[in-house]
Formats: structure tokens, C-alpha cells, sequence
């Protein structure tokens, strides 16, 4: 079985920052880490890896500094790293990101099954692997908490959603995300380590993948920020501390008028 996971280098939660004039996120001189909902994709992938053999392959597009991200996917077990990376694709939404994404895998190769983390921790969006699995033209499952191939061409997962859960079945080759729910990723080993760091990772362009360069960047994301703004927390409420009994009596006697004032407070009538 041919398993490619879809990885993105994100900034640690803490230290994301937003250009104001282009509205696309600023990663140049800010430390980042494999997307940590990925780390639950790669581990479900070399899970299924040995129980049905075959391959897996980590990919991501992004900067040049994310072949850290490959390394560390490689270190954990994965057996290849592709990265797909161009000035040209800077500022790429979802939609253009997926449009290269689905270039980058037709280029790749076989595979019996996408891999991805349900949402990435910057953009928070989600969208990027359905939409990979709508320009490819195979099916989609997101949510899914657990999951087992049968035979060659089927599987069945459980999905999350509001109610609990739902299964389902479906054909492949596929794309799933997957939450946290489905398993606990390990940590990379010594023997994965020195693996990773002689690992030569496969690196494709634009110019590799013959794409439309009105379909990404910038000029190619349908997307358009607006405004960015960061927003104010104002309160102008009042501050009564209770001392002693008496002043205990009066706050509560103020909250209470307060509450009727604004129609809060219901008479209930046994």
C-alpha cells in the first residue's frame, strides 16, 4: 500500500504574525514546527504501512526551510519526502494551494491513499485537503477518528461529527483527515534521525509541474484579506468590593437591579 501524507510547516501557535498590506502570514525569522494535528497522518500512516506493507511518502509545499518539517516526517518513520517549493507559489490560498498540491502528487505517482491532519494551526481553514481530493477526483472523508483498510480496494472509518460518530465505507484510492482521536504519535528514534539526515528529498518547481501561472501565488488566490486587525477587549463595568456582611448585602442588592434592569431576571411562580 502507497500512502502519501500531506504535512505543512506551521509557526509555534504563540508567535503568528499577519502582514497588514498583503493579509498572508509572515514565517521569515519566526521559529516553526510540523503542523501538529500531521503528526496524528503520519503516525496512522506507518501504522497501516506495517500491517499492509508498501510505502509512505511525506509531502508539503512551502519555503526551502521546510524540509526540516520532511526530515522530522522521515525521522518518524515515513520512507520519502517530497517538497514543492517556488517563489511563484508565495501567497497561495487554500484553493491555489491545493491546485499545486494536486500537480505535486500526479507527479509522484501511484498511491493508494492521502493522509492529512484535519485542519493546519495558522490558517485554521480545513479546506485544504478536501479540496486536494476535488482537484484529484477521489473521494473525501474528514473527521475520522479511526480506520481500517479491507483488502486492496475499500475501507471503512468512523467519522466525528456533532452527534457521535458515523461510519462509513468507501473506495480507493482516497483522502482522509484524521483527528486527534485516531492515535498517539510516536517520537522520532536515533536509527529514524540518522535515516532522515542522509534522506535526499525529491524537490519539484513550478517550472516541474507545468502549471498555470494565473492559478497561484497571489494573483492566482481567489481569497483577498480585506482588513487585518487585532481586537480590543473594552469593559466599563463596575467594581464593587464586599468587605463585610453590609457591603456583601449591597452588591448583591446592586446585581440584582442590575440583572432586573436589563430583563435578565424571570419571576417564577411555583
Amino acid at each position: 500500500m502507497d500512502i502519501f501524507v500531506a504535512i505543512k510547516q506551521v509557526p509555534d501557535t504563540d508567535k503568528v504574525k499577519i502582514n497588514p498590506e498583503t493579509g498572508t502570514m509572515v514565517r521569515e525569522g519566526v521559529d516553526s514546527i510540523v503542523n501538529p494535528l500531521d503528526l496524528y497522518a503520519i503516525e496512522v500512516a506507518i501504522r497501516l504501512k506495517k500491517q499492509h506493507g508498501g510505502k509512505v511518502t511525506a509531502f508539503t509545499m512551502g519555503p526551502p526551510g521546510a524540509e526540516k518539517a520532511l526530515k522530522e516526517a522521515i525521522a518518524m518513520g515515513c520512507d520519502a519526502g517530497v517538497l514543492i517549493t517556488d517563489r511563484a507559489f508565495s501567497g497561495s490560498d487554500t484553493w491555489a494551494t491545493s491546485y499545486v498540491l494536486s500537480h505535486a502528487v500526479a507527479a509522484m505517482g501511484h498511491y493508494d491513499m492521502i493522509l492529512a491532519g484535519e485542519r493546519a494551526t495558522d490558517g485554521d481553514t480545513g479546506q485544504v485537503g478536501p479540496c486536494l481530493a476535488a482537484w484529484l477526483g477521489i473521494p473525501i472523508l474528514t473527521y475520522i477518528g479511526s480506520l481500517e483498510v479491507c483488502g486492496s480496494t475499500k475501507m471503512t472509518a468512523r467519522r466525528l461529527v456533532e452527534e457521535g460518530y458515523q461510519k462509513v465505507e468507501v473506495d480507493l484510492p482516497c483522502l482522509v483527515t484524521v483527528v486527534k482521536e485516531i492515535a498517539t504519535p510516536r517520537l522520532p528514534t536515533l536509527r529514524g534521525k540518522k535515516f532522515a539526515r542522509q534522506a535526499k528529498l525529491t524537490v519539484y518547481g513550478a517550472g516541474d509541474l507545468h502549471i498555470n501561472d494565473s492559478c497561484i501565488g497571489l494573483k492566482g488566490s481567489p481569497t483577498k484579506v480585506a482588513k487585518i486587525f487585532y481586537p480590543k477587549v473594552t469593559r466599563g463595568g463596575k467594581v464593587v468590593r464586599a468587605l463585610n456582611g453590609a457591603d456583601v448585602e449591597a452588591a448583591v442588592d446592586k446585581l440584582i437591579a442590575f440583572l432586573d434592569e436589563h430583563g435578565l431576571i424571570e419571576e417564577v411562580r411555583a
